[in-house]
């Protein structure tokens, strides 16, 4: 039961016991993560996951690094990218082979349309596209527009690529105390119908939501078989119980009452 996370966790240091707790509930098979504000030289450990990175460069003062971690219960491998973009990517065996790049476009800077597709032309197919797209329009739930949105519609067109994005919120603008959608989840059309989308509750002491992609039938977190311990049964007890003819009544465990039997 495949699960795939991102979020801009506005750095990742301070937030390592936030990220624990994501991977406890969602034992996710790939955590992509944005605005790491981590530099070369400063390392960043997982136990159970390996990481690959594009940094911001050491004693800058800008926000910005991408880092995908992988669960090292799926084989992957990292790809390699040709891009001037904070972007990274991996192939992972999950159900299936799949490619998952994470991406982070700051706000400001001038993204070139090129720079775009030139990216999406490297990733693998099927591929699953995660990120902060910093790109606001009414086909992911914003309510306003801005430079950006042309662009981003114009990848999703132009690449036949599908948007799962719904109407929910994945940013809060503390200033404005607004809801924004600023994170992205985009993939190719034969997983489309294979993946849900859904948005965090807790923002963790960030200032965005973790978005989740699942695969349809998995509901997010892992569900695990229930586990009874047979040995410390009262098998004596169990067997008067359950035998009718002793006329004896109890609760089932739907808090039934079962029925009373004439001894014979």
């Amino acid at each position: 039961m495949s699960t795939f996370l991102s979020w801009n966790c506005r750095g990742i240091r301070s937030k390592l016991q936030d990220l624990r707790g994501f991977i406890n509930f969602f034992n996710p098979v790939c955590i992509g993560l944005q605005e790491t504000f981590l530099s070369s030289n400063i390392s960043l450990k997982l136990r159970g996951y390996n990481s690959v990175r594009k940094d911001t460069a050491t004693g800058s003062n800008h926000s910005g690094g991408v880092c995908i971690l992988t669960s090292n219960l799926y084989p992957s491998t990292p790809v390699t990218l040709h891009t001037s973009l904070q972007a990274v990517a991996v192939q992972v065996h999950a159900r299936t082979l799949v490619t998952v790049c994470c991406v982070y476009l700051p706000p400001h800077d001038v993204v070139s349309q090129q720079d775009l597709e030139t990216l999406v032309d490297q990733l693998p197919t099927p591929f699953i596209l995660l990120g902060d797209f910093n790109g606001h329009s009414t086909l992911w739930g914003s309510d306003v527009t801005n430079s950006r949105w042309r662009q981003i519609e114009r990848l999703i067109s132009n690449n036949c690529v599908c948007l799962l994005n719904n109407d929910e919120k994945t940013y809060f603008h503390e200033p404005t105390c607004t809801f924004h959608s600023l994170d992205l989840a985009i993939c190719s059309p034969t997983l489309l119908p294979l993946l849900n989308f859904i948005v965090g509750r807790d923002l963790c002491n960030s200032d965005h939501f973790p978005i989740i992609v699942s695969y349809a039938d998995s509901g997010g977190a892992i569900q695990y078989p229930p586990r009874y311990p047979f040995q410390r049964a009262d098998l004596g007890n169990f067997m008067q119980l359950a035998d009718p003819l002793r006329g004896t009544s109890s609760l089932d465990v739907t808090g039934f009452t079962t029925p009373r039997y004439p001894s014979v």
